[in-house]
């Protein structure tokens, strides 16, 4: 597959949206075709409008795309999957947040993420190739609840083992496995490497 076909790669945040060293940034920083959801300026907690502006990404692109999503990205990709039928070549889903459950302290409350629409979660077979990268001691979900959910969603489990949330408080910064996982899924869909610079 020529370089012109090759998919550009759209990074999906979670709710903390851009973070200048995280794994998704620094990933970003070292890809040829790559696109960003940008923050939001209102209604940050709304689903609608986090799937509206990755849809509005997608939109803007021709092409295959891969997608690249952490902790509520992942939930607003799958929801977008379940509204949108824009081709997607695959997705890795890197530690899902299961926002059906309490979060710790300093994350929205069950109550506001019910009101925002981010509930219930989505449990349909995606409609492309997805690697959901699960952590077993993430305190924004338990093993057994991805392990779950990326049976529904018909995407292959990788165990992480004990990463935490796999953000910069749990230590990552970089994150080499991300590359690896991009590699994996482009060689699953016919293209060899993610181009890169």
């Amino acid at each position: 597959m020529s370089s012109s076909a090759s998919p550009t790669v759209v990074i999906v945040p979670g709710l903390r949206d851009h973070v200048e060293d995280h794994w998704q940034t620094l990933l970003a920083a070292g890809l040829d075709k790559v696109r960003i959801v940008p923050p939001l300026e209102h209604d940050k907690l709304s689903l609608d409008a986090r799937v509206a502006a990755l849809d509005a990404v997608l939109a803007d692109i021709d092409g295959p795309v891969v997608l690249v999503a952490h902790s509520a990205g992942v939930m607003i990709t799958v929801h977008w999957a379940a509204r949108h039928d824009r081709p997607v070549a695959g997705a890795i889903l890197a530690t899902p947040s299961d926002l059906s459950t309490p979060l710790p302290a300093g994350y929205p409350t069950l109550a506001d993420l019910d009101a925002n629409g981010w509930n219930p979660i989505p449990r349909t077979a995606l409609p492309f190739p997805s690697i959901v990268a699960a952590s077993t001691n993430d305190p924004l979900a338990e093993f057994a609840a991805v392990v779950d959910l990326a049976h529904a969603w018909g995407s292959r489990l990788v165990d992480l083992g004990e990463v935490g949330h796999l953000n910069p408080a749990s230590g990552y910064g970089e994150w080499p496995r991300a590359t690896e996982l991009l590699d994996e899924l482009f060689a699953t869909i016919g293209v060899p490497t993610a181009p890169s610079h």
